[in-house]
């Protein structure tokens, strides 16, 4: 049988990155609060709560799968943990965009526990109540929820929030646009229920692209096979036509009966902020669960970076996604490096990109993309285009740049009339349909100055950056060379004179 989140779970600890707490906790906030607390130092670990109030010995919790921190973010995607940001941003277009067929096995771990009809208890697993304003037990944070096309039978993975409302029912909050809500939504036309299945004890890779959006078209095991690089092992549910994970912790399978909906929320989001009460959420009905021995409920605390969960994980997905869509998918040239800060509501509402500038409007073209791919229009307001001298996961050279290359007569566009988001708090609640996208061009401005003119950045020689490297130990700092972004050469034109190039 192939990986599955234990042996995640064990490469992470080996590395210091994971934390049992074998203390007494409580479901309602007490996990939650420390979770949140522990979230506020960058790096933090993930941690796995064993003892927790009301629930049976070896009914456990994990918290904080990636939050801050880019160890447990690589070894997901079977990567050197030392790697950073950069460098997973980097090889995720690859890892990201790579499918890798799944394949189906007789039986698997999930099947170690099954209860049907009457004997489903979903209580039994420790749900929270987070923040002092939800709603209720959110079973569905960390969660991977299985459906198929009713009409081109293609599986989808989404993750979306789920409250508990019995032992044996649960609301799946998809809003308008995804996938799930559409499956649903055609079903429901149709007089007829729709099956689902939940992943309430996630893989760690599944994890990672069920929080993306992908083609309507695409089936995420794939993805989750390509993040990994082998294929993920799947079983054919019980009670319903739909795969399920055979290493996954918990899995409940059920449906969503016509026209049967419930209330649900508030709930505390990744903005950093309530999301509000939805009076009508698709209720799913559960007729089977099943379980491993000392099963593991994977969970999210949604909060303002970096107290929650939607922090590299994000950022490392969209930012790769997005450079593919630009430059795999449409053949945008020149393009350096995208980033997503994940302060700003899990990179959600930010995109920095790098470019080499190589014709008039090159830098509209980037943020009209970026504005429309799929993985970014969706809550994306601000799009920071700057020259391939400056490092946008930098965020103290993406603040250079727009302090000395942008103006703001002129290098500003508002974009109207764009994707909107439900959790946007800037705007009251019936009028987050539509949302606008801001572009700023930090960018040489060669509408004013010809190619070279622009004023000289200040920059080490390279020769000299590397005497220094090469005596940096003498000195005894207590701090690593840093990566410089350019350098200043000499160069000699035709006429004679010593010029200075960008590397």
């Amino acid at each position: 049988m192939g990986r599955d989140l234990r042996e995640w779970m064990d490469k992470v600890e080996a590395h210091g990155s994971l934390e049992r707490i074998q203390e007494e906790v409580h479901w309602e906030e007490e996990m939650g609060a420390i979770s949140y607390c522990v979230n506020q130092e960058l790096g933090a670990p993930a941690l796995l709560f064993e003892n927790i109030t009301g629930h049976e010995t070896g009914f456990r919790s994990l918290w904080n799968l990636f939050g801050s921190d880019t160890t447990r973010l690589a070894l997901a995607m079977n990567e050197d943990p030392s790697l950073g940001i950069k460098e997973l941003i980097s090889l995720g277009r690859d890892k990201f965009g790579t499918q890798i067929d799944p394949v189906f096995v007789d039986n698997g771990p999930v099947f170690e526990n099954s209860e049907y009809g009457a004997d489903v208890d979903l209580s039994k697993f420790p749900s929270p109540i987070t923040w002092p304003k939800d709603g209720g037990q959110y079973i569905g944070t960390a969660c991977a929820v299985i459906s198929k096309n009713p009409e081109t039978g293609t599986v989808n993975v989404g993750t979306y929030r789920g409250m508990l409302q019995s032992e044996n029912t649960a609301t799946v909050n998809a809003v308008k646009g995804k996938d799930m809500r559409a499956h649903v939504e055609t079903q429901w036309e149709r007089g007829e229920p729709l099956e689902v299945a939940i992943v309430y004890g996630t893989l760690p890779e599944l994890l990672l692209v069920s929080g993306s959006k992908y083609g309507e078209a695409d089936n995420e095991f794939e993805y989750a096979g390509g993040v990994r690089g082998n294929p993920i092992e799947l079983v054919e549910g019980e009670t319903t036509d739909l795969p399920i994970p055979a290493n996954a912790e918990i899995v409940a399978e059920g449906r969503f009966l016509p026209d049967d909906y419930e209330s649900e929320g508030p709930f505390g989001e990744f903005t950093g902020y309530y999301g509000e009460r939805v009076e009508q959420s698709p209720l799913a009905t559960f007729d089977a669960v099943h379980y491993r021995d000392d099963p593991i409920l994977t969970v999210a605390v949604e909060a303002d970076y970096p107290g929650g969960d939607n922090g590299v994980k994000a950022t490392a997905m969209r930012g790769s996604r997005i450079w593919n869509s630009l430059e795999r998918d449409l053949g945008v040239p020149g393009i350096e490096g995208v980033y997503n800060p994940p302060a700003a509501a899990g990179g959600g509402g930010m995109t920095f990109v790098s470019i080499e500038q190589q014709y008039p409007g090159h830098v509209n073209q980037v943020a009209s993309v970026i504005s429309g791919a799929p993985v970014s229009a969706y809550f994306q307001k601000l799009i920071v285009v700057v020259d391939e001298d400056v490092d946008p996961t930098d965020l103290n050279q993406v603040l250079w740049a727009i302090s000395t290359r942008f103006h703001p007569r002129e290098d500003i566009e508002v974009i109207e009339d764009t994707w909107g988001y439900p959790l946007d708090p800037s705007l009251p609640e019936d009028e987050r349909m539509y949302g606008a996208k801001l572009w700023l061009d930090a960018t040489k401005n060669y509408k004013h100055y010809d190619e070279g003119e622009f004023p000289e950045r200040l920059a080490l020689r390279r020769e000299t950056y590397e005497r220094v490297a090469d005596r940096w130990d003498e000195f005894d700092f207590d701090i690593d060379l840093p990566d410089l972004p350019t350098f200043y050469e000499e160069e000699s034109d035709e006429g004679g004179v010593s010029r200075s190039v960008d590397q």
